[in-house]
This record gives C-alpha cells, sequence and structure tokens, in this order.
C-alpha cells in the first residue's frame, strides 16, 4: 500500500501543470517577462534619447561659450562656473524672473476657472442618460482633437471682435476654453466610477445637485483634480504660441517662454546667455513634474475601470 501512494505522488508531480501568469496564459511568469532582454532595450534606446538634451542642457549652462563649442559634451570641472547663471537671473533684457511671477498668475487662474466650469459640467454628463447629453460630450471630445495652433488666427478675430485682443483677459479666456476638453473627459470617466446611491442619499437629506456635487462628489474626485491641474499647469508653463501672438510685446506681459524668446533672439549666437536661460525656465517644471508625477499615474488610472 505504501509503494502504491508514493507511486501516485510521484505521478501527480509529473503531472503537474505550469504555473500560470496573472492574466491566465499558462507558461506566462512574471520572472520570464521583466528579463525580456528586447524590454530593456527599448526601455535603454528611450531613457537615452530624452536624456542626452538634457544632460547638454544641464551642463553647458555651466560652461564657457568656447569649452561649449569645443566639447558640448564635456565636464570641465576646472572651468565649470556660475556666472552665467546668475547674469541670467539678474539681467533686464531677459526677465525669466518677472516671467515667473506673470506665468503663475496665469496658471493659478486658468486652474481656478477650469475646475469651476469643468467639474459641474462633467457632472452634468456623467449622471445623465439623454443621448443630447451625451452628443455634449462627443462636443468636448472633437476639441481634444484640435491642435492649438491651428485655431489661434480665428481665436484673433473672435478676441477682436468681444474687445480682448490683446489682453491679459483674452489670453485666459483661450486657456480656460483649450484646457476645457482634457479636463471634462477626465471628470466625467471619474464621476461615473461614483456611486450613483450617494446623489440620492444626498437628495433625501435635502441637498440640491450644486450642492451635492461641490460638498461630496467634489471631495471624491481629488485624484482626477490633481492630476488635471498637473497637466494643465505644465502645459500652460510650457505653452509659447499662445502667449506670443495672443499679447504683442506693447502689451509689457511676458510669460517664461516669451520672455526668453524677447532676451535670447538678439543674442542667438551667444551660448553662455541661451542656455543658462532655458534651463532657468524648464527647471521648475521638470521638478514640479517629477515631484508630482505618481499623482498624475494614480488619477488618469483610479478612473480607468470601474469596480
Amino acid at each position: 500500500m505504501e509503494a502504491k501512494a508514493r507511486e501516485a505522488k510521484a505521478h501527480r508531480t509529473r503531472t503537474k501543470p505550469p504555473p500560470s501568469a496573472p492574466d491566465g496564459l499558462p507558461g506566462r511568469t512574471d520572472q520570464g517577462e521583466g528579463r525580456s532582454p528586447l524590454r530593456w532595450i527599448m526601455l535603454g534606446g528611450l531613457l537615452f534619447v530624452m536624456m542626452v538634451p538634457v544632460y547638454l542642457l544641464l551642463v553647458n549652462a555651466f560652461k564657457s561659450q568656447q569649452d561649449i563649442l569645443d566639447s558640448p559634451f564635456g565636464i570641465p570641472l576646472s572651468r565649470l562656473t556660475l556666472k552665467h547663471l546668475s547674469a541670467a537671473v539678474t539681467s533686464p533684457q531677459f526677465n525669466v524672473i518677472g516671467g515667473y511671477g506673470f506665468t503663475l498668475f496665469l496658471v493659478v487662474m486658468v486652474d481656478v476657472l477650469c475646475i469651476l466650469l469643468a467639474g459641474p459640467a462633467a457632472y452634468a454628463i456623467a449622471r445623465s442618460l439623454k443621448k443630447r447629453t451625451q452628443l455634449v460630450m462627443l462636443y468636448f471630445l472633437a476639441g481634444t482633437f484640435i491642435p492649438g495652433a491651428a485655431v489661434i488666427i480665428p481665436v484673433i478675430y473672435v478676441l477682436r471682435e468681444i474687445g480682448l485682443a490683446n489682453t491679459v483677459t483674452g489670453l485666459i479666456a483661450h486657456d480656460v476654453a483649450s484646457t476645457l476638453p482634457v479636463s471634462i473627459f477626465l471628470f466625467v470617466g471619474f464621476i461615473r466610477t461614483i456611486p450613483v446611491d450617494i446623489d440620492h442619499a444626498a437628495t433625501i437629506d435635502g441637498a440640491g445637485r450644486y450642492r451635492t456635487f461641490w460638498t461630496i462628489i467634489f471631495p471624491l474626485m481629488r485624484p482626477a483634480v490633481v492630476t488635471v491641474l498637473i497637466l494643465n499647469s505644465i502645459g500652460i508653463w510650457n505653452d509659447f504660441v499662445s502667449p506670443q501672438i495672443l499679447l504683442s510685446p506693447s502689451s509689457g506681459h511676458y510669460t517664461v517662454t516669451t520672455a526668453i524668446y524677447a532676451g535670447i533672439s538678439q543674442y542667438s549666437t551667444d551660448l553662455t546667455k541661451v542656455f543658462p536661460n532655458l534651463l532657468l525656465a524648464i527647471a521648475p517644471v521638470v521638478i514640479f513634474f517629477i515631484y508630482m508625477q505618481r499623482h498624475i499615474i494614480s488619477g488618469l488610472t483610479v478612473g480607468a475601470v470601474k469596480g
């Protein structure tokens, strides 16, 4: 009997199926996927392509003109200096620091107005089952496929007709309109994951739709709101075409990107002015993105699936 039991146990061991992957496909394991050489080659190539421009900008911002021309990839430790970066900060010709203040003002204004408009609109779309409401959603989605540069000329004519041409108010209105489609799309996807029973309970307690949204639903949307704020802020900070065209030099207002363009356009061959100013322009947004990237990922994925 003992011999038969051992033989049966050995047979079960030999016929044991291979471990299955989390997705249910036999023979695939996380360990095997993690060791795929093609994946590491692709990631390494992508990292190289992205890091080379950053490396050149960071290194050459502290080098002299001759060192940049002779060896743009080299790091002459004994000749690195901060004087070019200091000159870029204090130079009245570039006014990058002044551009920081105006750009930050634009970011705050556009983010606040976008949340105030996109939030209720997304709530109405997400909680409605009417076909006309879904057509409104498709209308907003269509805005995500239109390049911003393609509508800039019509925007100029519209702002001129309503008396907002070459004004900060006109630029803010344009930026808010351009950020609404993506914001509404993300909000609608997130709100649909929130149970409708919460709305019904609030109605029973006597809360109206606006109060239900701002006091109950909106606090639950924190991941999506943070994601929208980050994406909009980075887009507005890096935008060059809109402020350059909608605000002429006579307005006296410069964002970070337009201030650098106005300053270094006449010194384009002086690389000791180009690289430090570009570094000052992108440093805040890069630091901001690195610090907030986990919120972007969580906000985009939390409303991707329901359940």
